[in-house]
């Protein structure tokens, strides 16, 4: 069991707060019983748990088991190493390493209903969580994130997903240029979401399709402003001038979605 804070694999986990230390090692925190479950469940690369008997869960003897026989290292912790470890104020228990993966385009599945979410910019990690976990929802698979976007392992960014983050491809730091120059190459059409733009209701879809979605406050880059794409918004009511990001593409995703069906 460790029971220093001066033991190396705690200063490591602890480093692993930080961006730096995450992209450097390949690797990132999640923390929590029900987000480790669903990594199991979904076969994400855990390199190493961290868990405090004294917080130890009913039905954990039984996922123990399953990380033995993926040959997960399991390390026991004593709690106040585990609140050094935790990002959060009342750790339940249970941190888990897990490898980060790095995707290319060429990792990217193209067919005739393809429906590829891209986050331009997006800084809020709330706002970041929740879309991803929106979009595996309304049936995408497939996300890219463009540079500057907020980072896919911030701690935050991976609670609001619930797990999901498990269930997509990311590719993160794509270029808008290369997110073009892609869609081109795939006969992808692009639809940007646009308070300047048509309303989505009377705007066709057609697929493959690539949605994106721009920074809260400025909207998407001007690239994917250009007049040879579609720009879509949604008609507002009673002066109501916007919504949230991650509102606004759920709604706009389920849309895609229906017609898609």
């Amino acid at each position: 069991m460790l029971t220093s804070l001066q033991n190396e694999q705690v200063k490591h986990i602890v480093a692993l707060q930080k961006r730096k230390t995450r992209k450097d090692h390949g690797e990132f925190l999640i923390e929590g019983w029900r987000f480790v479950e669903e990594a199991v469940r979904r076969k994400a690369e855990i390199r190493q748990i961290y868990v405090c008997p004294e917080k130890e869960k009913e039905n954990w003897s039984s996922l123990q088991d399953i990380l033995h026989e993926r040959r997960v290292a399991i390390i026991e912790v004593d709690e106040k190493v585990l609140r050094k470890m935790s990002d959060t104020e009342e750790p339940q228990g249970i941190i888990a390493v897990v490898g980060a993966k790095n995707l290319t385009w060429s990792d990217l599945e193209i067919n005739s209903q393809t429906v590829l979410l891209i986050v331009d910019g997006i800084q809020d990690p709330g706002n970041l969580g929740t879309i991803l976990r929106t979009a595996l929802a309304a049936g995408v698979h497939q996300v890219c994130l463009t540079t500057g976007t907020v980072d896919l392992y911030n701690p935050k960014v991976l609670r609001s997903t619930m797990g999901t983050v498990f269930g997509l491809k990311v590719l993160t730091d794509c270029s808008p240029q290369d997110v073009i120059a892609f869609a081109r190459s795939k006969s992808i059409k692009i639809m940007t979401g646009d308070v300047e733009g048509d309303s989505l209701y009377e705007t066709k879809c057609s697929f493959p399709l690539a949605l994106v979605v721009g920074n809260e406050g400025n909207g998407p880059s001007e690239v994917f402003r250009s007049p040879e794409l579609t720009r879509v918004t949604l008609p507002m009511s009673n002066e109501v001038e916007s919504l949230n990001v991650a509102v606004a593409t759920g709604i706009i995703l389920y849309e895609i979605a229906r017609r898609k069906a």
